[in-house]
């Protein structure tokens, strides 16, 4: 079991392109379809190329809270977990639940392949308008107990477009700016 101590080392936050990242896995941001739409998923599809829509084809979709597992194609990433967050309904139709449960089902995959490092985006925070600062504390949180009770994956990073997600994580984890 990880040392709650040896957190702060499993957990980083990076501005930047999540497409562009080395690491076993990335998670994408997904619609329920998962073949494909704006922000970070059409920037995963377009990265990965043609063979990531075909093989998403053959998925069936996915639904709010869960996650699936495909190859990462032309990314320098192995594989994406695409995970489809809840669309912002004002907080009382279950949104902050549903996007525990992205989190944890990307986290029990990684464990489940073997992953040792993966990426995730500040899911369900752009089109579908989660409050930014309220979904980087969930994120942190899940993330934060998940790894302290496993020692896989051992990194988590989490990729911020721009830096007012950076800012969100950072106060999430208690880090200055």
């Amino acid at each position: 079991m990880a040392r709650t101590g040896a957190l702060p080392n499993r957990i980083r936050i990076e501005l930047g392109d999540i497409t562009r990242l080395t690491v076993d896995a990335i998670v994408n941001a997904a619609n329920a379809s998962l073949l494909g739409g704006g922000g970070v998923d059409g920037a995963i599809h377009r990265a990965a190329g043609p063979e990531l829509l075909a093989e998403c084809r053959g998925v069936g979709g996915c639904p709010p809270g869960e996650a699936r597992l495909t190859r990462g194609y032309r990314l320098p990433a192995g594989h994406v977990i695409h995970t489809v967050g809840p669309i912002w309904r004002g907080g009382d139709a279950g949104e902050p639940d549903i996007l525990a449960r992205c989190y944890r089902s990307c986290l029990a995959i990684a464990r489940e392949q073997g992953f040792q490092t993966i990426a995730v985006p500040a899911i369900a925070t752009g089109v579908y308008g989660f409050p930014r600062d309220r979904a980087a504390r969930i994120a942190v949180a899940e993330v934060a107990a998940y790894l302290a009770q496993n020692e896989i994956p051992a990194i988590v990073i989490f990729v911020c477009f721009d830096e007012a997600n950076r800012d969100a994580y950072n106060a999430a984890l208690g880090r200055g700016n």
